[in-house]
């Protein structure tokens, strides 16, 4: 599934990219795919239809993340993802039918 940085925002799951100014996220697209291993995806970021950075993220590991209390998750060594809302936003995207 793909989504634009500025719809992400919008629902509070990104904070920020790096030094990218906020009017030039709607030129970043997130895809998150599920990968065999159940609860793991494959999340990749692209600035104007350029492939820039992947990663592997795991529901196990953003549990635990919550469980410590750890608020933000920086995606790529860039983005700030919000983890609770991250973590909501996957479950209802992909186990919420």
């Amino acid at each position: 599934m793909r989504y634009a940085a500025t719809r992400l925002q919008e629902r509070g799951v990104l904070q920020s990219i790096g030094e990218l100014p906020d009017n030039q996220l709607k030129n970043v697209q997130f895809t998150f795919l599920p990968l065999e291993q159940e609860g793991v995806f494959e999340v990749s970021a692209k600035f104007m239809g350029v492939d820039m950075e992947r990663v592997e993220l795991d529901l196990q590991e953003l549990l635990r993340l919550q469980y410590e209390g750890q608020a933000v998750l920086n995606l790529f060594g860039k983005a700030k993802v919000n983890v609770n809302l991250l973590l909501h936003f996957l479950n209802a995207k992909f186990y919420g039918k």
